[in-house]
């Protein structure tokens, strides 16, 4: 068959709005979101969408297919982000690193107004380009027994922790989403309760050495220090927020403000008296 017969020219349907912005942000898969956060993806107008959602409202998820607009290029081989796991091809993982660049999320339909559809349990950034819509059937998308891969070796509810803010934690992290817009809290939960130790992630790092609870986790230009339970049944503690810059960088007034923050991360220091 000629080749051109398996080419496809795709269009966006509608764009997803939400506060995530950079895959960092987004959880691993959408049921592990945080419950209370809702984005909404606005359908194109002027193409009849109007009645091609009707009857869509009486369904509690939705698959979307969407594409993965903040990554580039793919890879034959990934490690999927979970301690210990294995290299495996592409195509045995979730990976956003993919020949087209595809998506398939199932997420929860809050309600449907217009052209608008507001949704929960996502792992959308904002901008995404939806392209289509589909109806989550039980009866035939649900398969429980179904064998699982390489992913049976590793126990998701197992690795789900609950996150505790200590006060001068949570000062802290009050004062950067008043001040600043940084919504450091729910990168924290995202990054935070499935592996918490898994020491192959850049963001995490070990600077106490290899027998110490403590760990810090990176999040652009800020820093969380964190500890680690004894257990599974307790919570991780959030112990501390501090700026990623140095005392010098922050004093020089020419220092290159390479992401914009230089402003808020003085006022930062000078409200909470870092050195």
């Amino acid at each position: 068959m000629d080749e051109a017969n398996f080419e496809m020219s795709l269009e966006a349907i509608g764009v997803f709005s939400c506060s995530r912005t950079y895959p960092y942000e987004a959880p691993r898969q959408g049921n592990v979101a945080e419950q209370d956060e809702v984005g909404v993806l606005r359908l194109r107008p002027g193409q009849n969408f109007e009645q091609a959602l009707r009857d869509l409202e009486r369904f509690e998820r939705l698959w979307l297919i969407y594409g993965f607009h903040r990554n580039a290029g793919w890879k034959p081989i990934v490690r999927p982000p979970r301690a210990g796991a294995p290299k495996v091809g592409v195509f045995a993982s979730r990976s956003p690193y993919r020949p087209n660049g595809l998506g398939l999320s199932c997420v929860e339909l809050v309600s449907i107004a217009g052209l608008e559809l507001k949704i929960r349990n996502f792992d959308l950034l904002d901008g995404t380009p939806v392209y289509d819509i589909k109806p989550y059937l039980p009866y035939a998308d649900s398969f429980a027994d179904a064998a699982a891969g390489w992913t049976t070796d590793f126990d998701r509810e197992a690795h789900v922790h609950e996150i505790e803010f200590l006060a001068n934690a949570r000062e802290k992290i009050d004062w950067l989403d008043r001040e600043a817009g940084v919504d450091l809290e729910r990168f924290v939960k995202i990054q935070l309760r499935e592996d918490p130790d898994d020491h192959t992630r850049k963001r995490i790092s070990r600077p106490a050495g290899e027998e110490s609870v403590e760990r810090v986790l990176a999040y652009r230009t800020l820093r969380v220090n964190y500890s680690l339970p004894d257990d599974d049944a307790q919570p991780i503690q959030i112990t501390d927020v501090r700026s990623g810059y140095s005392a010098r960088e922050l004093d020089d007034p020419n220092h290159p403000d390479r992401y914009g923050d230089l402003g808020w991360h003085r006022r930062f220091r000078e409200r909470f008296g870092e050195k």
